[in-house]
């Protein structure tokens, strides 16, 4: 452990936990679903607080139609009216930020209501824990973001090096916020996005890719079924390929990744067919997500995907001639890591001793496509550590400790003065 300075004390002791437990409840007050009106809301709400801290704020509508033409743009899988970037900056002797603390603000649809012990966007403090929707993945993140930085201006500590944190919307379908906000220019030396790692450093994303897999059938009466074809019989054989497929890429798996019983996963998650009960389905819609390696070419992955199709539909009688068709829909998650040796593992890895009064956090990978390869691909180093569980995320028990936010918060707070540096 090292030995904390007089500022990094003052600093640590400006921290109000209780105005953080507010705040995050705010947060998962706005209903900010991917796509919605309401991620421009979040990005509003969160403008005024920062503006409320003598922060320089660009908050900006995107050009969408622009961004969606380059030919790297990430996918979306929510249509939007609009998108709003927001960006704050404590400014320092350079441009360059030392430091960036990266969040996304919108949130996936919450599901079954009646599977929630309490309305989803109506936020719970219980046996010291937060919940709702999006308590975990990570309006939890995007709050400790804010409180460590607010912390910092309560103590009194001026920053040598500048400061950013960004906000972003559409992280879940895509990365389109945190895609336009690199376009805008918004740069940095190094970038921790507090994504729930649960205790842990995550230095490498595995990557993931959305497919919508198309199945013809034959359609007739249900009374003469044996007439036509299902697209649900053709899609069966399929599904079980798309299996075999996910086993034979899980043979060989990267390190950081060992950990995981399915390192690469390829799910499928909804399915549409027909439009009449009594009638035999003549289309089949699967659309799912295939996990891809750290360091693997996205390309080479959906050529894989796309050959196993057709060879499962070369060996079926009615799809040899009618073959379904693949599209790659929705969002494009490449693999990202943290270059080797680079100095932020260790920066954040022991400031989280230093507050925790703990070992350093363990290294490991993620298996779910992140905003990390978009700010590892501009030339930022980057890595995740945030609080919450991911198994929490996306589930009607999503919630975060409070004491885990606290402790990341104080990990931030340090990771801040120690990157940045004071006058």
């Amino acid at each position: 452990m090292s030995r904390l300075t007089r500022a990094e004390e003052r600093a640590l002791a400006a921290i109000d936990s209780s105005a953080l437990v507010c705040l995050l409840r705010d947060l998962i007050s706005v209903p900010s679903i991917s796509g919605s009106d309401a991620e421009a809301d979040i990005q509003h709400l969160l403008a005024k607080k920062v503006l409320a801290l003598d922060l320089d704020v660009d908050l900006w509508s995107m050009d969408l139609a622009s961004l969606m033409a380059r030919p790297d743009f990430p996918g979306v899988e929510s249509p939007r009216r609009e998108a709003w970037g927001l960006v704050a900056v404590l400014p320092g002797e350079s441009a360059d930020p030392a430091l960036v603390l990266q969040g996304h603000v919108d949130v996936v649809p919450p599901g079954d209501p009646d599977r929630w012990a309490a309305a989803p966007f109506d936020p719970v403090v219980e046996a010291g824990r937060v919940l709702g929707r999006g308590a975990c993945d990570m309006k939890a993140g995007v709050a400790t973001n804010l409180a460590a930085l607010a912390a910092v201006k309560a103590a009194g500590i001026e920053l040598r090096e500048a400061l950013a944190l960004h906000f972003v919307v559409g992280e879940e379908d895509g990365g389109l916020g945190a895609f336009g906000t690199l376009a805008r220019g918004h740069t940095g030396r190094a970038c921790v996005i507090t994504e729930p790692t649960s205790g842990t450093l995550i230095t490498a994303n595995a990557g993931a890719l959305t497919f919508t897999i198309e199945v013809p059938g034959s359609a007739t009466h249900a009374s003469t079924s044996y007439a036509g074809r299902s697209a649900i019989d053709g899609y069966l054989g399929i599904h079980r390929g798309l299996q075999q497929l996910e086993a034979r890429r899980n043979r060989v798996v990267e390190p950081l990744m060992r950990e995981y019983p399915t390192a690469y996963p390829i799910s499928v998650g909804r399915l549409t067919a027909g439009d009449w009960a009594s009638s035999v389905p003549d289309r089949l819609v699967a659309e799912g997500r295939m996990g891809i390696r750290i360091d693997e070419d996205p390309a080479l992955a959906r050529v894989e995907l796309e050959e196993q199709v057709a060879s499962v539909a070369s060996r079926d009688a009615f799809l040899r001639d009618h073959p379904p068709s693949v599209r790659w829909s929705g969002g494009q998650f490449a693999g990202g890591r943290l270059p080797e040796g680079h100095g932020l593992r260790d920066l954040v890895g022991h400031a989280h001793a230093d507050a925790a009064a703990t070992a350093p956090p363990r290294e490991r990978g993620a298996p779910y496509g992140s905003d990390q390869r978009l700010y590892q691909a501009d030339g930022i180093p980057t890595l995740h550590y945030g609080p919450g569980e991911v198994h929490l995320a996306h589930g009607p028990h999503e919630s975060v400790a409070i004491d885990e936010l606290v402790t990341v918060t104080e990990v931030l707070v340090l990771s801040i003065l120690r990157s940045c540096g004071t006058r």
